[in-house]
């Protein structure tokens, strides 16, 4: 089983959407109307409570998945558990965005591979906002380095799906008190350069790459073959683990504006475009 850690996090807060109905709202209209409300909200919300760890509850919680299955197995899980206040729930992450900028919650539990936009793009998203959401990624997802990318990213806590539903409201709790909760985390190998094994020949021609030279102008500028010039491509490539030009630089223009972030358990640098190639299950 793997190990956990937990370290402090400061109050951070995100955004959210428009389009989606808060579910507070949706359960007042149903009920103006008639009709059953879609949200199951707890009986009684009188008065607060505190855990040992110092966390006031209930702690009101958003829910962002694809799958409508997920979503009602969570609406159900957060039903029954008197510390938590579910208050909204959209199926991608534009939506959640959106919806995060009419209504405040404290904690959001997203999947990791979101329509529309990906939890590392809403993750990047609300790390620039002055005030966000604590993000929980839920995820059954077989990248091995998606918890280091959402720590990295700002994350608060992952929680796999293969997981006892527990332990999802159990680190809910602990983020609540301020911990950050994830599976072990190799930080030596978050770090990883990309660059460190690129010669400085292959370090030029990225560069060029990225202010968007064809193989015949690099080839002008470094006095060389074309064939020459692939022979340099197809190295830094491999080196990058990339498997084109548009990949290399897609990953030279995350380094250059400071948002690469990501890197395989191996400690090797994976670029945005490449991993967008790999088959991944949420």
């Amino acid at each position: 089983m793997a190990s956990t850690s937990s370290t402090k996090l400061g109050d951070e807060r995100p955004r959210a959407v428009g389009r989606p109905v808060p579910l507070r709202a949706s359960a007042m209209q149903a009920a103006a109307e008639g009709a059953p409300s879609a949200p199951r909200h707890k009986a009684d919300r009188s008065g607060e409570d505190r855990d040992e760890n110092g966390a006031t509850f209930p702690i009101d919680v958003a829910i962002a998945d694809k799958s409508p299955l997920i979503l009602a197995g969570l609406e159900a899980l957060l039903a029954d558990d008197r510390r938590f206040n579910l208050v909204l729930k959209v199926t991608d992450g534009e939506e959640f965005l959106d919806a995060a900028k009419l209504q405040r919650f404290q904690i959001a539990i997203i999947g990791w591979q979101l329509p529309t936009l990906h939890a590392r793009e809403v993750l990047r998203a609300l790390s620039r906002q002055p005030s966000a959401p604590k993000i929980v990624v839920y995820s059954g997802t077989n990248d091995p380095a998606a918890p280091a990318e959402t720590l990295q990213l700002g994350g608060a806590g992952f929680v796999s799906k293969r997981a006892p539903p527990e332990r999802l409201l159990d680190v809910l709790a602990s983020v609540a008190a301020g911990d950050m909760v994830f599976p072990f985390v190799d930080i030596r190998k978050m770090r990883a350069d990309p660059l460190e094994n690129l010669t400085l020949r292959e370090r030029s021609l990225l560069s060029a790459l990225g202010s968007g030279h064809t193989n015949n102008q690099l080839a002008k500028d470094f006095g060389v073959s074309i064939n020459t010039i692939k022979f340099h491509l197809r190295n830094l490539f491999e080196k990058l683990e990339v498997r084109n030009r548009a990949q290399a630089i897609a990953l030279f223009l995350e380094m250059k504006h400071g948002s690469w972030t990501a890197a395989t358990p191996g400690g090797r640098a994976e670029s945005a475009g490449a991993r967008g190639k790999k088959a991944s299950r949420d």
